[in-house]
């Protein structure tokens, strides 16, 4: 019998999907999204939170407070009621619905950014806000997911070691980049201890984290408009750039086949696929890849996974003509029923 007393061991079963018969290489994908928190964000915000607690930053009375587009903050929202910490998670209208609603259900409050700063975005205006309120309170512990070497550390430590006990002759590895703390800390890993893997950074269109220009991005967990701090490109071999119109096209063909994934796991399989047909010519087909998908696709059902959704932002072309037509059949129900609702 396993007795949980409180929400503080978070061990989740390692799980791998086996995706050639949808992509046509050896590519697995690690599923992240089976724990408490429903992502890998899990991970960083207890490494990051024991560590502010080692150190003497957070104690009994203070109040946590982050930047998050949604799963750090509903990650962070469970620690602080296990532990008796208030928690503000600082956001903007892109965070899935679903996840505020979780963070407030868990005690938490929520405060979404309505307007951009003028040059470093959202993300620069969420950050900018929680500044302030640190100065006006002490009694508000930021642990700043962008800078906070434990972040990466968190996956030094636990994801990239449990691919390499799955996948000992791993050959290349695909990270999605936000905070970049997965990627660093997986590429760190690997390239200190197994220099032969080759790691792939999958950025969004529109995120200027690699270098590329500014631009609208509406699906949160990839991308930035400010640089991270944590990112060192020394460690990175290749980078991939998706189309939000790729990622939501390939969370849908996922999904035909039972596979029902978060925003950020679409544009990593979509950076993996366009990666492996490149280098089809050359040798990915004896290949062992590795790409890790860090939540499942249930936050995201008012968005990708939604008709009226993807027709508001990117048109009646998001989806291929077989996955619309799959869509516009239940739009066609929804709007026949009095009951339903967007």
């Amino acid at each position: 019998m396993t007795v949980i007393s409180a929400p503080v061991d978070f061990n989740e079963e390692e799980l791998y999907v086996d995706l050639r018969p949808t992509v046509g290489h050896a590519l697995f994908l690690k599923c992240e999204g089976f724990n408490f928190a429903g992502s890998i964000k899990l991970k960083a915000a207890m490494e990051m939170v024991e560590a502010a607690e080692w150190s003497g930053d957070l104690r009994p009375g203070s109040v946590l407070i982050e930047s998050s587009s949604g799963n750090l903050g509903v990650a962070l929202s469970i620690i602080a009621a296990s532990k008796g910490y208030g928690f503000v998670c600082v956001t903007d209208a892109r965070c899935n619905l679903s996840a505020r609603r979780a963070m407030e259900a868990l005690g938490s409050q929520v405060h979404v950014i309505p307007e951009p700063a003028t040059n470093d975005g959202l993300l620069g205006a969420r950050i900018a806000y929680v500044r302030t309120l640190c100065a006006a309170d002490e009694r508000y512990v930021w642990l700043n997911q962008y800078a906070n070497a434990d972040n990466w550390r968190a996956h030094s430590r636990t994801t990239a070691p449990a691919i390499a006990r799955h996948f000992p002759g791993l050959d290349v590895l695909f990270v999605g980049a936000g905070t970049t703390g997965t990627l660093m800390g997986c590429a760190r890993y690997f390239k200190e201890l197994r220099r032969q893997v080759r790691i792939v950074a999958v950025d969004s269109v529109g995120s200027v984290t690699f270098g590329g220009e500014s631009g609208r991005r509406m699906i949160p967990g990839l991308g930035t408009s400010v640089r991270p701090a944590l990112l060192n490109e020394a460690y990175v071999d290749d980078v991939v750039v998706v189309e939000e119109t790729d990622t939501i096209r390939t969370c849908h063909r996922l999904a035909r086949r039972g596979f029902l994934f978060g925003g950020s796991t679409g544009t990593v399989v979509s950076g993996a696929e366009r990666w492996l047909d490149a280098h089809d010519a050359h040798d990915a087909h004896d290949l062992t890849a590795v790409a890790i998908a860090p939540d499942l696709g249930d936050r995201y059902l008012d968005t990708i996974y939604h008709p009226k959704w993807l027709r508001e932002f990117y048109g009646d072309h998001a989806l291929a003509p077989d996955d619309l037509t799959g869509d516009l059949e239940c739009d066609l129900s929804a709007n026949h029923s009095d009951s339903r609702t967007r």
